[in-house]
């Protein structure tokens, strides 16, 4: 008898944790990734400071293209993509300015 009462009491629980749950996936979704776009365009200045433009153009130039799509992202408020984009962006123009270190100590051998 008593399980039969105490059933309701934790589907209601059970339910109460969902709608949370959901909740809180939903904010993702709706917080523009601004430390994520800050992150990308330090990156590329960086990448452009170590010379990248001239001894890694090719992920340069992927690391701007994905910033790009990232802002225009933003613009439409589809933040998961604009998220993706921008950390996409920070990894390329990560790779940018290995090259380019990498090129310049060729360069000094």
């Amino acid at each position: 008898m008593a399980n039969q009462l105490l059933k309701p009491i934790f589907k209601k629980r059970l339910q109460v944790l969902v709608v949370a749950a959901i909740c809180c996936l939903a904010a993702c979704e709706t917080a523009p990734p601004v430390q994520e776009m800050s992150d990308a365009r330090q990156a590329i200045a960086v990448a452009k400071e170590a010379g990248a433009a001239d001894l890694a153009a090719f992920h340069l130039q992927a690391a701007e293209k994905y910033l790009a799509s990232a802002e225009q992202s933003l613009g439409r408020k589809a933040y998961n993509q604009a998220r993706r984009d921008a950390n996409h962006a920070k990894m390329k123009a990560l790779d940018a300015l290995k090259a380019a270190e990498n090129g310049r100590e060729s360069d000094n051998n």
